[in-house]
């Protein structure tokens, strides 16, 4: 039996015992449990299909193999045609089920909180960075993502210093992890009277969601201030201490809410954030300890690395890691990140599939 198969039939395995896990009716007392069981199944379902047809094309590649021995003619011949059909067939399923058997981030499935920071610039960092924020909005709109902002320092000049929020949806982690790095913009900023092009640039960083299970924080590390709110959010979120600070002492990390109904809401909202922040600091920390293990992957992550340029007067969008340039700048600040996401992708399939290779 060929590695691939064997491989194969491990899922399938696992598959049919979800099956009778979620057949049994004690499960639907434990809501977690029949939860989880429902998820890993159909992370799993892809490649169990995969499995019935590479057994049945296996079958029928024999099949024809030995209908080839048969004295009629036109047998002979419409096996010829199927074990040609199905021989063609072959490598490319196979290359499809090791794609697929390509381990999971764990992380895929997860929301996510971003954070977008004008850097280089000044004024117009921060302008590109209410451009960037547009920008995901309507991709996020565009897939059936939810968006809520969690914390937003505006800047005089429009756009913002710092906007944290959470993309909440289907597999949002597993598009949007391209995103962490540095995002330059070259066009002629509207107080450039000269008509000069200018660089700047908004670093972007994504986290994916935590829960409490996953990173544990001690509410004694934490400090908690109430403050009055700066922005807007109806008369009354003036009048009371409803903005919330949350340090970690440990690490210093601060996250901040304003923007909640109440200052329950923004203490949510607030920890959400810390934790996402909290489970970073330290997946950083472990991640410079394997740094050449990052450099095989598409891109570091790392928010000081230049992963893409936006140029205005050529309507041209390039993303250095992959090489790839795209004359619609326009409609890919409309949102329409589907073409560069999907490329990222594939390349990272690529480069995954290829270290597998290499190990075998």
């Amino acid at each position: 039996m060929n590695t691939l198969l064997e491989r194969l039939e491990t899922v399938e395995k696992r598959y049919d015992e979800l099956t009778q896990i979620l057949m049994d009716p004690s499960i639907a007392n434990d809501v977690s449990k029949m939860t989880a069981a429902s998820k890993e199944q159909a992370s799993l379902e892809k490649a169990y299909n995969m499995c019935q047809e590479y057994k049945s094309l296996l079958d029928g590649i024999e099949e024809a193999k030995e209908l080839l021995k048969e004295s009629d003619p036109e047998i002979r011949e419409m096996a010829k045609e199927e074990y040609e059909t199905l021989t063609k067939r072959q490598p490319e399923l196979e290359q499809e089920i090791q794609l697929e058997l390509i381990p999971k981030d764990p992380n895929d499935d997860k929301d996510v909180i971003m954070e977008i920071r004008g850097a280089a610039g000044g004024d117009e960092g921060n302008i590109f960075a209410g451009d960037l924020f547009r920008m995901y909005s309507k991709y996020a709109e565009s897939q059936g993502w939810k968006i809520e902002v969690n914390e937003a320092q505006t800047s005089e000049a429009g756009g913002y210093s710092l906007i944290a929020f959470t993309v909440s949806g289907d597999h949002v982690y597993s598009k949007l992890k391209y995103e962490s790095g540095s995002h330059r913009v070259q066009r002629v900023p509207k107080t450039e009277s000269q008509g000069r092009i200018q660089t700047s640039t908004a670093t972007v960083l994504v986290m994916p969601e935590v829960d409490e299970v996953e990173v544990h924080i001690d509410p004694k590390d934490l400090r908690i201030d109430t403050y009055r709110s700066s922005g807007a959010g109806g008369q009354h979120i003036n009048k009371t201490d409803s903005a919330v600070r949350i340090t970690h002492l440990p690490t210093g990390i601060v996250a901040t809410s304003q923007d909640g109904r109440s200052q329950h809401d923004n203490r949510d909202k607030a920890m959400q954030t810390l934790r996402a922040r909290v489970y970073q600091y330290f997946q950083d920390q472990q991640a410079s300890a394997i740094e050449s293990e990052r450099k095989s992957k598409v891109g570091s992550g790392d928010r000081s690395e230049k992963i893409r340029t936006y140029n205005y007067p050529q309507n041209r969008v390039t993303d250095h890691r992959i090489g790839l340039t795209i004359q619609q700048l326009d409609k890919i600040m409309d949102g329409k990140l589907d073409d560069i996401i999907q490329a990222l992708i594939n390349e990272d399939q690529r480069l995954k599939l290829l270290g597998e290779q290499n190990d075998n």
